[in-house]
């Protein structure tokens, strides 16, 4: 079963089906909201940019009372340095907290199942040995492919490695959450880049041709012909992808092409949130401010939010 999780989490990027390629292969932030942010027809964005998807469906439960209280509850906890206000860098973690939530109940999930000593802690022996000990015990002779095993061996010892920081051979709760999701890490960038390179590149050469940029994405059968994406794609590659027009996508141009800059949606939210809450203009909420705005924040909406983080105590 290990094996299996890590097959799928070290060849992702690498399986082969007939998609464009920025469906597969580009690395997005997770977005705030379903809806569009459009505070004319409602605040829905707002509210799941808050609390998160999941539990912004939820609201509207609890009478104005139980919503103050709650809401005083939540407002606490956003407050980390507690002297009363939220200001714009509170606010923003908060958000990128809801945004990255999904990331920690993956890493949530498969936490206990590494940390075999449970010292709150995952060492390189630990994840090699669930992993890995009963095919190194045969030295994978009971794989059909015994050279991809031993690939994905290679590979993810190099991934812990580098999301190591501290290079002690263990691995911090964030050192392991850089190790499943090296993509939402600046000092992942390079391992996420290398990897995708291995994918794709079949001859070797440490760089990614037109053949192999399009063979990633579709391969035709039977005679197949060739969809309009893919000729859209081919466009991609000659006039958008390779930069320096050499026929080939290096390093930093699959940098670019997979880990986009981005917009920082949390930054904007946050600060789209104490304008229209900020009644004083001195950049920051109190209490009464959020108070006065329960209409535009939809207070039941984040009051449940807060029953839920003490039930299942998330943060």
């Amino acid at each position: 079963m290990q094996l299996l999780f890590l097959r799928t989490l070290a060849l992702f990027v690498g399986v082969t089906v007939a998609v464009p390629a920025q469906e597969k292969r580009v690395h997005h932030k997770p977005d705030l909201s379903d809806h569009a942010h459009d505070d004319a027809h409602g605040y829905q964005y707002d509210h799941e940019a808050f609390l998160g998807k999941e539990e912004a469906k939820t609201f509207d439960q609890l009478s104005p009372e139980e919503s103050k209280e709650r809401l005083g509850k939540i407002v606490d906890r956003i407050d980390t340095d507690k002297d009363g206000f939220i200001s714009h860098a509170e606010l923003h973690h908060w958000i990128k907290h809801r945004q990255r939530r999904y990331i920690e109940e993956n890493v949530d999930k498969h936490w206990k199942e590494y940390d075999q000593n449970k010292d709150g802690k995952i060492g390189w022996i630990e994840y090699k040995n669930t992993t890995y000990g009963y095919y190194m015990d045969v030295e994978f002779d009971d794989v059909d492919d015994k050279a991809s095993y031993k690939a994905m061996l290679t590979r993810d010892e190099r991934r812990f490695k580098t999301a190591d920081r501290d290079g002690d051979g263990v691995a911090t709760r964030e050192e392991f959450t850089a190790f499943l999701h090296p993509e939402e890490f600046d000092h992942m960038r390079g391992i996420v880049i290398q990897e995708t390179i291995e994918d794709i590149d079949k001859n070797g050469d440490g760089r990614i041709d037109l053949q192999e940029y399009i063979g990633d994405m579709f391969t035709p059968e039977n005679g197949e012909n060739e969809p309009d994406w893919v000729t859209t794609e081919k466009k991609h590659f000659s006039e958008f992808r390779d930069m320096n027009k050499d026929g080939f996508l290096d390093a930093n141009e699959v940098s670019h092409w997979i880990l986009p800059g981005e917009v920082d949606h949390a930054d904007n939210e946050a600060r789209h949130l104490i304008h229209e809450t900020d009644q004083d203009n001195d950049g920051r909420l109190s209490i009464s401010e959020i108070m006065e705005k329960m209409d535009f924040i939809k207070v039941s909406t984040i009051t449940d939010f807060g029953t839920l983080t003490e039930a299942h105590d998330e943060l």
